[in-house]
Formats: C-alpha cells, sequence, structure tokens
C-alpha cells in the first residue's frame, strides 16, 4: 500500500486545539500519495488563511490508520 495522506482543515473552537467547530464545513484538500506532495497542499491550504487564527490544517497519516500495525519507518 502507498503511503496515503489526506489534507483536510477547518474553523476550529480553539486555536491551541483540533477541535473542529463544525464538522459538516471541514474543508478536504485532498488525498495524497506521499508526505512532501500533502506537505504542499498542506503549506497551501493554510497560506491562504494565514491571517485567520481560528482556521487550521492538517496532514492525517492515512496508512497509519488503515495497516496500523506496519513500521511507520
Amino acid at each position: 500500500m502507498s503511503k496515503l495522506h489526506l489534507v483536510m482543515g477547518g474553523r476550529v473552537k480553539n486555536p491551541q486545539t483540533l477541535d473542529f467547530e463544525d464538522l459538516n464545513s471541514i474543508e478536504l484538500v485532498g488525498v495524497y500519495p506521499d508526505y512532501a506532495a500533502a506537505e504542499n497542499a498542506w503549506r497551501g491550504a493554510a497560506q491562504r488563511t494565514v491571517d485567520d487564527a481560528e482556521m487550521r490544517y492538517v496532514i492525517v497519516h492515512l496508512h497509519r490508520l488503515l495497516e496500523p500495525d506496519l513500521p511507520s519507518g
């Protein structure tokens, strides 16, 4: 399995957490085959909202969720 990564984001209740205000309004930026591509997409999304402290974008390591017993290396 390739190392899939999901980039998503949205408005959070507190900028110190990942407690999203409205799960129905989360933006799904995309799914990427490697971390470098995901990081590039994350940077683009985060830069668009850099002045809004309540907007957070994250990279989710889908491959770790789908196959948690595999080594992370």
